[in-house]
């Protein structure tokens, strides 16, 4: 590349359709860093009609049959290189993401940018396996009076529209993007504007890892750009992770053409600390599942249960952690575990929901210290003295603030935990056997027991209720991005 992969996201076009970079006709929208407030980008918007034309590309793609037909080695091999070229400008994408994001540097590294390319080759791999069953599945014949054969063939879907928030641009890119590609799908890829600069430099080691025109198509903008793609009758599929308003808005715009649509819409997920807990060694996790990324993830485990007779302990606890081992601060400094909200708007509203919990009776009962100067920094917060249907408890603010509920039986604690409009993620502390039982009861999709594993691309993320429809990631997070036709013919009885 004649300049650097930063200098390209910063001072080049905005849109890729078809294979070429082109400028935005639309509105303008800035990128800021949230840790200084200062402007690091300014980007122009695809109006409607650019918009159209990018589903067009992606249409004309899926028809030629120039990606959809590609031997799977050959999608393969374009992500793996893809994945390559990933680790190849790591230092340039940690970068990127820290200063437009806020995440900090050691979340940066790992997840926001290792990750994605760990996601390719896993599904560089699917695209060789095919999906479960395979691409073509035949099954066992039927004799009798009418004897017959039949073949299960799974096609890609055709035209997707991956629409992905700003807190983990870079992952939630590879979650939409890595298996529609790797099932031979095409993509028109809207980002959230507040991670434009690390989808744009996603999009520029795409170009360059060999796509054809049209299989991956890029477009910035606002709702009114993804009204066109959720309404488009080119699109075959909508595949979106935000907040569950805007996905209400999507499925309805989706539905006048009956496309299929995968909602992962976000979660007000409980922590159980049982009584047979220890509560030192959970801790410290219970604190670090909702303070990542400052919060501004899923399945942040915000309402944290604990027996009522040992609320006084684990606040004790927990103040002490978040002093000692929680600072919030500049997201370059290597020992920063909470980095800055995204925008002063957000910032403000997640201070609205605070203030008026406590003008309810709430009580802030352990708050981190906020860095003196500039940025939307907010520190680990706790708070007590709340109910469960209080709206600090039922919305998700997006944010490093979460709320202790006390119980007094753990059939209570379960009935707390379930009683959401969410159904997404939750996290269990305690005797293994009696933590798995209860993990059992809990309606969530994914349940993590005495601090759960690492994140795997080989396993479903989804939830129920709010949290959103189908899937994304693993064995069936790939099968969403096929159609299935049934061949059958008769045979000599």
């Amino acid at each position: 590349m004649s300049r650097t992969l930063q200098e390209a996201a910063l001072y080049g076009e905005s849109l890729y359709i078809d294979g070429r970079w082109e400028a935005g006709q639309g509105a303008i929208v800035e990128s800021v860093d949230p840790a200084t407030e200062k402007v690091l980008a300014r980007h122009r918007c695809a109006d409607e009609f650019q918009a159209a034309l990018a589903v067009t590309a992606a249409r004309r793609s899926v028809e030629s049959g120039e990606w959809r037909t590609a031997d799977p080695d050959r999608r393969a091999k374009v992500l793996r290189r893809l994945a390559d070229l990933i680790d190849e400008h790591t230092d340039e994408l940690v970068d990127l993401v820290v200063r437009e994001v806020g995440s900090p540097i050691t979340l940066a590294r790992a997840l926001q940018v290792g990750q994605p390319a760990v996601n390719l080759r896993w599904f560089a791999d699917a695209a060789l396996r095919g999906p479960r069953g395979g691409y073509r599945e035949r099954l066992p014949g039927i004799r009798g009076a009418v004897s017959s054969e039949s073949v299960l063939v799974r096609e890609p879907i055709g035209v997707v529209a991956a629409i992905v928030p700003y807190n983990y641009p870079l992952n939630m890119i590879s979650w939409k993007v890595a298996p529609a590609l790797a099932a031979g799908c095409s993509v028109v890829l809207l980002p959230s504007p507040r991670g434009a600069l690390s989808a744009l430099a996603f999009m520029r080691l795409a170009d360059e890892a060999g796509l054809p025109p049209g299989a991956l198509n890029l477009v910035l903008g606002g709702a009114e750009v993804g009204t066109v793609l959720s309404s488009h009758p080119d699109v075959d599929m909508v595949s979106f992770t935000g907040s569950s308003v805007v996905g209400s808005a999507v499925m309805a715009q989706a539905a006048a053409t009956h496309k299929k649509v995968v909602l992962e819409l976000g979660g007000k997920s409980p922590n159980i600390l049982l009584p047979s807990a220890d509560l030192r060694s959970a801790v410290g996790p219970s604190i670090l599942r909702f303070c990542r990324n400052a919060g501004q993830g899923c399945g942040a485990t915000t309402r944290i249960l604990v027996p009522e007779d040992r609320v006084d302990q684990f606040v004790d606890l927990a103040a002490g952690f978040i002093d000692e081992a929680v600072p919030t601060g500049d997201p370059f400094d290597e020992r920063t575990e909470v980095g800055p909200l995204i925008s002063a708007e957000h910032f403000d509203r997640v201070r609205g929901y605070l203030d008026r919990a406590v003008a309810a009776g709430g009580r802030v009962a352990v708050a981190g210290e906020r860095p003196a100067g500039p940025g939307w920094f907010l520190p680990p917060t706790l708070v007590t003295g709340v109910s469960n249907d209080a709206e600090i408890c039922r919305d998700e603010l997006f944010a490093p603030v979460a709320v202790i509920l006390p119980y007094r039986t753990v059939d209570e604690a379960v009935a707390i935990a379930n009683d959401s409009p969410y159904g997404l993620n939750a996290s269990v502390f305690g005797e293994l056997d009696e933590a798995l039982a209860v993990a059992g009861r809990l309606d969530a999709g994914t349940v993590a027991i005495n601090g759960g594993g690492p994140m795997r691309p080989d396993v479903p993320w989804g939830g129920s209720k709010r949290s959103g429809t189908g899937v994304e990631m693993g064995e069936d997070g790939f099968a969403e991005f096929f159609r299935i036709k049934h061949l059958n013919w008769q045979v000599p009885s």
